[in-house]
Parts: C-alpha cells; sequence; structure tokens
C-alpha cells in the first residue's frame, strides 16, 4: 500500500518495464496515473506550481493505469539544492550528548543539562544548517551502499520540505509539499581532530552516493494539515529504532525556511531536510552492517524500503 491518506495523492517519477522515467500522479488505492502530457517531469510542474496542483488534483479523480507496486519508482525529483538541518530535535540532540559524555568519561547527568542549556539558548538564535550533495540521493527502494572508508554508518530519518515558487511573505507559501529523507551518516568521520577548532566535516560524513534515500513521492502541503503532527518511524530488520514526532523540532518548517531563504536563493524544487529525531544508530551503539534492512515512514507520506549492502 502507499500509505497515502484518504482524498490526497502523492507526485513522484517512476518507470515501467525498463523504459524512460515518467512523472506521475499516486492515488491512495495504488494506481499511478502518468501525468508527462501536462508536465515533462515533476520539476516542471514544481515550477508550475501555483497553476499545476489544481490541474493535477483534477487528474487524481481520474483511474490510474499502472500500478505503483508495479512500477520502478525513482526519487520523485532531483533537486537544484539540498539544505540540510542538523542538531533540530531535542531528544535526539541530548542522546548524541550523552553519547559523547560516555565516550569523553564525563558525568551524563551533567552532559545532558549543559545540552539542555545550549538548546535553550539557541532558540534565540538561527538553525544550523548545511549543503548537502545531489549525487547522494537514490530511490526509496534502492539499496545503500555502504562507502569503503568510516565504520560507523548511521540512519537519520526525517521530514523534508519541497521548495516551490514564491507566491507571498509566508515562509510556508514557499512550500510546495513534503517528502521523506533518510539522511544517512558516518559518525566516525563527523570530527576533524586534524582540523581543530573548525570542527565537523559533513562532506565527507555525509554525501556518498545512495546515502539520501528519497520518496517514495512528495505530498502536496494541501494534504498535510498540521506539520507538528506527524509521526517518524524507522525500523531496522523489524525492530523499532526511531519513532517520534516531529512536535520535537527545535525550529519548525516556517523558521527553517525562512533561514535557508535569508542565505541562499531558493528555487522551485529545492529539497530541506529538517533534522532527525532521537534514536539513531549512536544512541544504542549499533551501526548499519551489509544484510540490515530499513523500513521508513512518515504519517500520510509513504514507506521507503531500503537493503544495506557492502561496497
Amino acid at each position: 500500500m502507499t500509505g497515502l491518506a484518504p482524498g490526497t495523492f502523492g507526485l513522484g517519477t517512476f518507470r515501467a518495464g525498463g523504459g524512460e522515467p515518467f512523472p506521475g500522479l499516486v492515488r491512495p488505492d495504488g494506481s499511478v496515473v502518468a501525468v508527462g502530457g501536462l508536465y515533462p517531469s515533476v520539476r516542471a510542474a514544481l515550477a508550475d506550481w501555483g497553476t499545476a496542483f489544481p490541474r493535477l488534483r483534477e487528474l487524481a479523480e481520474t483511474d490510474g493505469a499502472h500500478s505503483f507496486d508495479a512500477l520502478d519508482v525513482r526519487a520523485p525529483f532531483e533537486p537544484d539544492q539540498i539544505l540540510q538541518s542538523g542538531a533540530n530535535y531535542r531528544k535526539h540532540v541530548l542522546d548524541l550528548a550523552a553519547a559523547e559524555g560516555a565516550r569523553s568519561g564525563l558525568p551524563a547527568d551533567a552532559v545532558r543539562a549543559q545540552a539542555l542549556e545550549i538548546m535553550d539558548k539557541r532558540l534565540d538564535g538561527d538553525p544550523y544548517v548545511f549543503l548537502g550533495a545531489v549525487s547522494a540521493i537514490c530511490g526509496p527502494y534502492d539499496d545503500v551502499v555502504l562507502p569503503r572508508y568510516g565504520q560507523q554508518h548511521d540512519w537519520e530519518l526525517e521530514l523534508a520540505v519541497v521548495i516551490g515558487p514564491v507566491a507571498g511573505v509566508d515562509p510556508m507559501d514557499r512550500v510546495a509539499g513534503y517528502t521523506i529523507a533518510n539522511d544517512l551518516t558516518t559518525r566516525d568521520l563527523v570530527y576533524r581532530p586534524d582540523m581543530g577548532p573548525l570542527g565537523t566535516d559533513w562532506m565527507r560524513a555525509k554525501n556518498a552516493p545512495t546515502f539520501l534515500p528519497v520518496g517514495p513521492f512528495f505530498v502536496p502541503a494541501a494534504f498535510v494539515p498540521d506539520w507538528r503532527d506527524l509521526q517518524i518511524t524507522l525500523k531496522l530488520n523489524g525492530d523499532v529504532m526511531q519513532d517520534e514526532s516531529t512536535a520535537d523540532m527545535l525550529f519548525g518548517v516556517p523558521q527553517l525556511v525562512a533561514y535557508a531563504e535569508s542565505r541562499v536563493a531558493l528555487r522551485p524544487g529545492d529539497l530541506l531536510p529538517t533534522g532527525s529525531p532521537a534514536g539513531n544508530g549512536a544512541h544504542y551503539g549499533r551501526f548499519l552492517a551489509p544484510g540490515d534492512v530499513m523500513e521508513c515512514e512518515i504519517t500520510g507520506l509513504g514507506r521507503q524500503r531500503n537493503r544495506i549492502v557492502a561496497p
């Protein structure tokens, strides 16, 4: 099943029988309506979103010619830019601080108290956003290939914002919809001992090919009544590892979009993952290995399933 709520639809990119990719509208019943006659790609629809959405909504009333389960499901679209939000869930930051404190020999209570103080101060500042590589994107059911470098490959399931055209002064006017992104991180490569106070190196810790499964489709914002009321769930080999609400975000969707737009020129089809909630491998001391299977879901946005394979 698609995981879509009744009365909604998703928009994605598919292939049938090894043919060329085509944009398709996914209905809750699992049928897919090809929309190439209206727009040659999902990105083209996003560029014309004010007109595209009502046209697609009408098309969603027709029967789909394809079955979602029979198609090769690709990432919904290829963005120009990926703007990733880090350390944006309270429990996640506390878990990471506790793990770091354990490694350094500091008392866990003292480390968590310090992390809480830092988070309270952060709310008076800016979100932490950095750029990701488009080449890391893979499909929602593709194999994730572990790189030959690093050991602690970790999952980070996230709600991702899909940026649309400028439509008004409210940051939420820039939100065309939402999708699922699993922003994998190689934990033992995050910090650069040779760089001292420069600290983290996100290029080498993230961005490996297939380290960003996206999709299976994006769901228009009109069908997501409250971004603060979505459940993010990741299972590893059937065991629940992440199961948290988006209500735990430090900086919400409008704040993240406004901050990103104040620093870079956003374009329709840009992707803004909003940060990972608690329950990462660093918390459990358990990291990804060949043969593992991740099953991921966010309320109303569909499901992913990715198998982990060796380099």
